[in-house]
């Protein structure tokens, strides 16, 4: 088979050129990144065709942003909360120490020998009733 010659059979006529795509031409790195530092990049269309998209980028970014300071409030809030927490356990603790040395046998023997006010010393007798039977 030659060069010329289609697969089915037929041969491309001899004038005619293969037409080669036309490449866009792409600006290098550098003028890229001069047209950023120069803010020339903010006037192009493609960016004046997708600005819904670009301020709902933005819209999510504070949105995140938003969302770090909020995290580090309730963790700061969390950590006062416990810390209160823990001080009023602590208080309470101590509260209760305080109320059992009050309320010691022998600390409330001793209160009351001062109004002669002695402890028994015959155990506690209970009286039970019988009920009646309801017959």
């Amino acid at each position: 088979m030659h060069e010329d010659e289609y697969i089915l059979g037929g041969t491309a006529p001899k004038s005619e050129k293969p037409k080669t795509p036309k490449t866009e031409k792409r600006p290098s790195k550098a003028s890229a990144f001069s047209q950023i530092l120069n803010g020339d990049f903010l006037t192009k269309e493609f960016v004046l065709n997708n600005l819904n998209y670009i301020f709902f980028i933005m819209f999510l970014l504070i949105i995140v942003i938003a969302k770090g300071y909020y995290g580090k409030q309730v963790s700061k809030d969390l950590d006062n909360a416990q810390r209160e927490l823990d001080q009023n356990t602590a208080e309470f603790i101590e509260a209760k120490a305080r109320l059992e040395l009050r309320t010691r046998r022998y600390k409330l023997a001793e209160k009351l020998a001062e109004r002669e006010i002695k402890e028994t010393k015959n155990a506690t007798k209970v009286i039970r009733l019988k009920k009646p039977s309801h017959e």
